[in-house]
């Protein structure tokens, strides 16, 4: 019998959706392949103190009453040196004890510090190989402003859009606000730039509720998008690197229905399930799909990603816009990325298994 492969799974972390990456490692905890893998749970407090997790999915559950935390109990994770591949960890009266020599990393962070090109350097820094995007992918991928630039010179089609500085709200609004008119009038998208699963986003249906949105996505980031709303509707794609430098796979298609809610907001997203139906796969001409998946891999490319990424569109009347991408998207077994994909004929337990294996071809 072929030894194991000795995965560390990454999760937690120092961003506002600390609570979703443990939800997240949970699913992963729950159905990866352990005839294939010995799993490594290693946990990252809020504070950004690396720990030792448990190897129990329901430990990790999301639940309306309590989210998931990582905590620190005294126990601290040693990363190995350049060079090595020990990972160890330190018990709380200082002695160190190995946790064996570590194969790859899969990390299931979201947001900043784990989704943003951060923590990839630090892989690269020590010489381990990690599943999803590099450096410049992960950190093009989080900041809305230079997703867009990317997008916008490879020829791929974006929300229109203005960005607003923190320091360019504070020292000139007026002029801001007149470059938010040319935006063609409301209902306008207030976002962080550099946030994900919809944290610190507003709706603005009146100029009078725009100050406040501005505030409210200061207070995640420092550059704030401000977009146009878009009638239309919301279908997200799947893509996968090709192996051995092959085009990029793309799931069918999958949609977002928000019932009750402004839009697809946190709550939303994780604690309200009816507020929201994801048809998978949803309705579209064969045209419109093959024209969906052709955009999703040119945004997939224009980035330079790798492993994997979730590109959200509006379909509207003109057709489509690209509103975004995820280099490290929701990865739950009920999540939109795993559905498509298990509606285009790769399960779960698969998809676990294809993305590692992408992270030691390379």
């Amino acid at each position: 019998m072929s030894k194991k492969l000795r995965v560390a799974l990454v999760f937690g972390g120092r961003s506002s959706e600390h609570a979703i990456s443990c939800v997240t490692a949970g699913g992963v905890l729950g159905s990866i392949d352990r005839d294939k893998y010995e799993v490594v749970p290693v946990g990252i407090t809020r504070g950004g103190v690396f720990v030792p997790a448990e190897d129990d999915p329901m430990k990790w559950a999301l639940t309306p009453n309590e989210l998931p935390e990582v905590i620190f109990e005294g126990q601290t994770i040693q990363w190995p040196a350049a060079g090595t591949k020990e990972l160890r960890h330190t018990d709380p009266s200082g002695v160190a004890h190995s946790l064996g020599d570590i194969d790859v990393v899969f990390p299931v962070l979201h947001g900043p510090f784990g989704e943003d090109g951060t923590i990839q350097g630090f892989f690269e820094l020590i010489g381990m190989p990690y599943v999803g995007n590099g450096v410049l992918a992960s950190a093009a991928g989080m900041d809305k402003e230079f997703t867009k630039a990317l997008f916008i010179a490879a020829g791929v089609p974006v929300t229109p859009h203005v960005v607003i500085r923190k320091h360019e709200w504070e020292q000139n609004k007026a002029a801001k606000l007149r470059e938010v008119e040319t935006l063609g009038g409301l209902p306008l998208f207030v976002k962080p730039a550099r946030a994900g699963s919809s944290v610190g986003v507003s709706k603005v249906k009146d100029m009078s509720d725009f100050d406040k949105a501005v505030k409210d996505a200061l207070k995640e980031d420092t550059k704030v998008v401000v977009e146009h709303g878009i009638d239309g509707r919301e279908v997200e794609c799947a893509v996968l690197q090709g192996r051995n430098g092959a085009a990029p796979r793309v799931s069918l298609a999958g949609e977002i229905v928000v019932t009750g809610r402004e839009f697809y907001d946190f709550e939303a997203k994780y604690l309200d399930t009816g507020a929201v139906d994801l048809k998978i796969p949803t309705d579209l001409p064969l045209e419109e799909l093959l024209e969906m998946q052709e955009l999703s891999a040119k945004a997939f490319n224009a980035l330079g990603c790798e492993g994997l990424a979730r590109v959200d569109f509006f379909l509207a009347k003109d057709g489509f816009l690209v509103n975004e991408v995820n280099t490290m998207p929701g990865f739950t077994p009920v999540s939109m990325f795993p559905l498509v994909w298990k509606a285009s004929g790769i399960g779960y337990k698969e998809l676990i298994t294809e993305l590692i294996e992408l992270a030691l071809e390379r």
